[in-house]
């Protein structure tokens, strides 16, 4: 009998700036540490792509979905393409050399679009990716492009569960009101949408996003907990460190692996 893999596709959205990236990195390591049997994709949908940045990687352009669609078109452009195989099979191997397998996970990384153009194209090959690799791995991490075009478009259709961050701020808040808005419109469905709130203080400032959270009044929409500004994040950030590395009794790491357990 083929046992079939049940696959968690978490994807971390959210206005800018608020800490998506971070807090992935964080589940990732979480992840590492509670079994060394799981597989683990990591996908790094954002065009202004952190995440090898934070885990100490380099990738270039080259090796990144959005440079292996460029490669493509000048190949469409140059008559390269053999007539025998069809440009969907084409694509579809070339994006999956973009793959990099690390020692404990492996990471895919979206990259910029094709110039000034539509990022469309690569949304739906982002999409179709998902549903293929996905079937190969226990957890898929996804780190979502701000804003709400990443949900417009349906990128995130098999999604599990929607982890969307916000900071202490109008704008935060504000960002959270829309994606659960637009996703509603164009009926996305999630097992769960879980509100984060990154860098809020200890104080009634909290009260604001977890009244905010009960004014929704929809079941699968919870507030999953709150985390502390961390300046030893923030060090590590700006002197490019692993984040990876952070130490396991860190306070913001505690603090994670508590809230992300909800999840896992």
């Amino acid at each position: 009998m083929v046992k079939y893999r049940m696959t968690k596709i978490i994807s971390f959205s959210g206005k800018g700036g608020v800490g998506k990236s971070t807090l992935l990195v964080l589940m990732l390591k979480y992840l590492i540490q509670k079994s060394k049997d799981l597989n683990i994709l990591v996908i790094d949908a954002d065009p202004d792509a952190n995440i090898a940045d934070l885990i100490g990687q380099e990738i270039h352009f080259k090796e990144t979905i959005g440079g292996k669609m460029a490669e493509f078109k000048q190949k469409i452009q140059k008559r390269l393409i053999p007539l025998d195989i069809s440009k969907d099979q084409i694509v579809e191997s070339e994006v999956f050399k973009t793959l990099i397998e690390m020692e404990k996970f492996d990471v895919l990384e979206m990259g910029r679009g094709e110039g000034e153009g539509c990022y469309c194209s690569i949304n739906n090959y982002l999409k179709h990716i998902i549903d293929v690799l996905a079937k190969n791995y226990d957890y898929v991490l996804i780190d979502s492009p701000a804003g709400l075009e990443f949900f417009a478009r349906k990128t995130g259709q098999d999604v599990t569960d929607l982890i969307i961050v916000s900071d202490p701020s109008k704008m935060g808040i504000h960002t959270m009101k829309r994606i659960l808005e637009v996703s509603k419109e164009v009926n996305l469905k999630f097992g769960n949408i879980w509100i984060l709130g990154n860098r809020f203080p200890e104080n009634s400032i909290r009260d604001i996003l977890e009244n905010e959270v009960n004014s929704i009044k929809e079941e699968h929409v919870k507030l999953l907990g709150f985390i502390d500004n961390s300046e030893d994040i923030a060090k590590m950030n700006i002197v490019g460190k692993n984040l990876l590395d952070l130490k396991d009794d860190s306070k913001p790491y505690l603090a994670a692996k508590e809230l992300f357990s909800a999840i896992i």
